[in-house]
């Protein structure tokens, strides 16, 4: 058997027990599920998580959005007449 080494992580009471009950309820333990974690740390040569921004985006999607805003804002057309708009629009 290989040896085995330990991990030491400091959380809040909290949050330790809600990530507990829910994995419970997925019929893991604390450890098995840092050990999936690390398992998927190694396969996937990555963070494995879905990270999403408040506004449900990844932050390099928030990012692009923001760059393009910034761009057509800064280079775009710009309009004082609201039918001028549509019609370009075509609708």
């Amino acid at each position: 058997m290989k040896s085995q080494e330990t991990i030491q992580i400091r959380v809040d009471a909290k949050t330790k027990a809600a990530a507990r009950k829910t994995l419970n309820n997925l019929g893991l333990d604390m450890s098995s599920a840092v050990k999936l974690f690390l398992h998927n740390v190694i396969n996937t040569q990555s963070i494995p998580l879905n990270l999403k921004t408040a506004n449900g985006f990844t932050l390099s999607q928030e990012q692009t959005m923001i760059k393009e805003t910034e761009d057509a804002k800064r280079t775009g057309k710009k309009y004082d007449d609201l039918e001028k708009l549509f019609s370009d629009l075509d609708i």
